[in-house]
């Protein structure tokens, strides 16, 4: 059998004009904004018309520690959706846009894969609706607001030593990551240093991705602090009157799009926040917007369960109020060998104990959903290489966990290769067993919001910081963002700060190097190790190998 790439199956799809997709969840026309035929934006006043609707079963779908083997949370998010519509339930897939910057550089798009995509492919891993440029537009025109504000005599007492706001790209860029602006004289402005995050990293992403609606959107943009005076007072974006013409930017964009799997169910691609950096989580809008029109949604949320899990918890459903009533925690055999102790290269061979002593990690990861109250089940995301014993290996570790582990092969057979994951998980919903919780209560101090985290999911035995650092929180605290939740940054490799310790480490010290105001966003940034907010491209980038064929066809994009 010949094996077909990603952007092969993709191109050879037959998709449905959009129109006929949005039917089948109740959209009528009227409701969309067509981008082409296979994509649209749905309109807010449809939205609204939704409010006393029912709401659907939320199903979130998470992974274990990621590593370079690869795990398929997308991939096995859209094949569950689509197996939900094979055995007659009314489901719809959420999931996050892809950003420019590791489709050209090492991780690839964000569609899914195999016979388990979404599409139009190509658009969506490219400029799709152009929601990315958006937030791009909006947070850098703040950035040349506070500027030149500051050129223009600066009213507002900014100082330029204190300002905290950024520029962002959505590219891999290292040299971006510390720059000088203003320099070449007086009619320039004021030279200070700065830099450039990827536009993934930026808090206007992060608040598209958390408002509810416009106004919400606008409220939380002035919130925003871009910097400080001399005496330590915060500047909020609103003080600058920025804020109504970054929601003019923003306005189409914070329109959830509607595009459709290879077997026409209907998906919501929209937002796209890191979870190493961010929250790691697709729009609050498109997936409550979902809830109402669907009985089933099945949405994912970045890397392993320790970080986009417990984000989706503790931030977006703690902010959106909403909770689910299941989880999938995915899993390959590869990546459970590279737990294991194997090499990349030696992936291929059959290795049952590399396999056992992996999963040591998937047991923290369904130790870790178990501690939020929701009922899990895990997708053993086949590849050709897995043996049966391997796969048992996987099947009978879990059962001591009380849990289900399911073989899926919806990378190669579509929905019909994940049927039996879909009877768990709606087994799992319908006997209503989630209890679900948030790790921490908001009214828990900040220190100890970061403590719990890192002790109770990293299962480190110190956690520490300068401080300059404690000060910090103690600012945040004294103006009011105490109730804040933590967005914890850290590396996706491990549950240290350590990427290089797989596995389940214990015993380690999380180091807390600095702490971020998201005051938009409503949530406090907390940097462990060493992490970049601005990646930059390997050695051979992605890009090397995309082109356009002589038919005009793009060539390379997975």
């Amino acid at each position: 059998m010949t094996v077909r790439s990603d952007i092969e199956i993709a191109r050879n799809a037959k998709a449905k004009p959009i129109v006929k997709v949005a039917d089948k969840i109740g959209i009528p026309s009227d409701a969309l904004i067509p981008y082409g035929p296979t994509k649209a934006k749905v309109v807010f006043p449809f939205i609204d018309s939704l409010e006393n609707r029912k709401t659907g079963q939320l199903i979130l779908v998470s992974a274990i520690t990621p590593t370079t083997a690869g795990e398929g949370k997308t991939t096995t998010t859209v094949g569950l959706g689509d197996a939900l519509n094979r055995i007659g339930k009314k489901a719809i897939v959420c999931i996050r846009e892809p950003s420019l910057g590791p489709c050209f550089g090492m991780k690839g798009g964000a569609a899914g894969g195999g016979y388990a995509q979404v599409v139009p492919m190509e658009d969506i891993n490219l400029h799709f609706t152009g929601d990315f440029h958006a937030i791009t537009a909006a947070h850098n025109l703040l950035s040349a607001m506070v500027d030149n504000h500051i050129y223009w005599g600066n009213d507002l007492g900014i100082d330029a030593r204190r300002v905290v706001w950024r520029r962002v790209i959505d590219m891999n860029d290292r040299a971006l990551r510390s720059i000088v602006t203003g320099l070449g004289g007086v009619p320039n402005g004021y030279p200070r240093e700065s830099g450039f995050d990827i536009t993934v990293a930026s808090e206007i992403m992060a608040i598209l991705c958390l408002a509810n609606d416009l106004k919400d959107l606008e409220q939380r943009i002035g919130n925003i602090v871009i910097g400080y005076t001399r005496a330590q007072k915060p500047v909020l974006a609103r003080e600058l009157n920025a804020e109504g013409a970054m929601t003019v930017l923003l306005k189409d964009a914070l329109m959830p799009n509607l595009v459709q799997t290879l077997e026409n169910n209907p998906a919501f691609v929209h937002g796209g926040p890191f979870a190493n950096i961010a929250h790691g989580c697709n729009s609050v809008v498109a997936t409550k917007t979902a809830l109402k029109l669907g009985e089933y949604v099945v949405t994912e949320a970045g890397f392993g369960a320790d970080l986009g899990a417990e984000k989706f918890c503790n931030i977006k459903c703690r902010k959106a109020g909403i909770s689910p009533a299941a989880a999938v925690v995915v899993a390959t055999i590869r990546a459970l060998k590279m737990h294991g102790g194997v090499s990349k290269d030696q992936l291929g061979k059959p290795d049952v104990e590399a396999v056992k002593a992996g999963l040591s990690n998937l047991g923290r990861h369904l130790e870790n959903v178990k501690k939020f109250g929701i009922p899990a089940v895990v997708a053993i995301n086949h590849f050709t290489s897995d043996t049966d014993e391997e796969m048992q290996a996987v099947v009978d570790f879990c059962k001591g966990y009380g849990v289900q582990a399911i073989p899926c092969r919806h990378w190669a057979d579509g929905s019909a290769g994940a049927e039996d994951l879909a009877r768990a998980v709606v087994s799992l919903a319908e006997e209503g067993s989630a209890t679900f919780q948030p790790l921490y209560e908001d009214a828990l101090p900040l220190w100890d919001k970061i403590e719990r985290i890192a002790k109770e999911l990293y299962r480190a035995a110190a956690v520490t910081a300068t401080p300059a650092v404690r000060s910090r929180i103690k600012e945040f605290e004294a103006g009011g963002y105490g109730h804040f939740p933590i967005c914890v940054a850290k590396t996706q490799y491990s549950f240290s700060t350590d990427p290089d310790a797989k596995g389940a480490p214990t015993g380690h010290t999380i180091e807390i190097q600095n702490v971020l105001l998201s005051a938009g966003a409503e949530f406090i940034v907390a940097i462990a190790g060493d992490i970049m907010r601005m990646p930059g491209l390997p050695k051979v980038p992605a890009a090397n190998t995309i082109r356009l064929d002589e038919a005009g066809n793009i060539q390379g994009l997975f």
